[in-house]
């Protein structure tokens, strides 16, 4: 696998947007009346760099799966082993994201970056860029090695050229890994320079309890990784995992290539964050889909600058929520290039 190139990320077209909003402001319609939708259909055009946008019929979801050696301190609500049990369920297409994706027309697709087991009766394509079994517990350890950290992210942003190649508009990163809240919420706190009970939520549903110990160690893990954090592959390295570092180049790399991305819940709102440290310019890509019941969400999409399309108080993971917003964005660019010009009907 080739490394990653850094090469710098380039803003969307300002010349397409100006052109959409002037276009929208001359529709058939109060100025203004369709709201964010207006927005949302400029920022379409920008990243297309073209105005009218083409119509996005190719979305699709990567869901990057693997486990996390911090789930072992009973942090999740439910055993390591479901991981594995939801990849087969994403590969056979009956995961809640594959429901969701079949009714909105989306594609999605599933890698084993750092799942603890290995699935030999699954096309080998699943288990193509796997890094490893499993990560480091992070209240004791580093998640991974830097090496690991740098093929994680070369597997991403080769995925994320593959996909592109092959006619993706719009990409979503999914996420799949018990434990893997605690990781989004070090990560978060780790990026904004905040304490593990400002960004810590239930994840799948953990009691009063556990969540207090959750916290506990998500504090451990960031006084343990101090000060290399303020680097992003360090922080990868020291509070991530392979999946996360992968996801980390699979947005980073959709946005240096011109592709939108529609950020999901708290984990990928996670990812985003170190991918705009990773590659700076990386945000002017994303809108976010959904809102996620976990604290650290919300800060970490305040920091980027993006506003959720839908808040229906989902926290299944899988890059769900994205998916449920799909035809909100479809229907942004349907209004634009749809909507006939008062001055043609007058």
């Amino acid at each position: 696998m080739s490394p990653i190139v850094r090469t710098p990320v380039q803003a969307p077209s300002n010349a397409a947007y100006a052109a959409a909003r002037q276009l929208s402001d001359g529709q058939a319609k109060p100025l203004g009346a369709l709201g964010d939708l207006e927005s949302l259909a400029a920022w379409v055009a920008a990243c297309q760099g073209v105005c009218p946008p083409r119509q996005l019929d190719d979305v699709r979801v990567v869901v990057f799966a693997g486990d996390h050696g911090v789930a072992a301190d009973q942090v999740s609500a439910y055993p390591a082993a479901i991981t594995v049990a939801m990849v087969y369920g994403i590969a056979g297409g009956h995961a809640g994201v594959s429901a969701l994706a079949a009714a909105n027309g989306v594609r999605v697709s599933v890698y084993d970056l750092g799942v603890a087991a290995d699935f030999p009766d699954l096309p080998a394509e699943v288990s193509r860029f796997k890094v490893r079994a499993s990560s480091g517990p992070i209240q004791l350890t580093d998640a991974l090695s830097i090496e690991e950290v740098e093929q994680a992210l070369a597997a991403g942003d080769q995925i994320a050229a593959e996909q592109i190649a092959d006619g993706a508009q719009l990409l979503i990163a999914g996420d799949l890994g018990i434990g893997n809240t605690t990781i989004s919420a070090a990560l978060i706190a780790a990026s904004l320079g905040l304490s593990a009970s400002a960004v810590t939520g239930r994840g799948t549903g953990i009691d009063d309890g556990t969540l207090a110990h959750k916290t506990a160690l998500i504090d451990a893990a960031l006084a343990r990784a101090g000060q290399r954090v303020a680097d992003p592959v360090q922080r990868l390295a020291a509070l991530g995992a392979a999946d996360f570092a992968a996801a980390v180049g699979f947005i980073s790399g959709a946005a240096r290539r011109g592709v939108p991305v529609l950020v999901d819940g708290a984990i990928a709102a996670a990812e985003a964050l170190v991918a705009e440290d990773y590659a700076p310019g990386t945000k002017a890509w994303l809108w976010a889909g959904h809102r996620s019941t976990e604290p650290g969400q919300a800060l970490a999409l305040d920091r980027l600058g993006l506003r959720p399309l839908v808040d229906l108080s989902m926290r299944l993971g899988e890059g769900s929520g994205a998916v449920v917003a799909v035809p909100i964005v479809r229907a942004a660019v349907a209004a634009l290039t749809g909507i006939a010009q008062l001055a043609d009907l007058t």
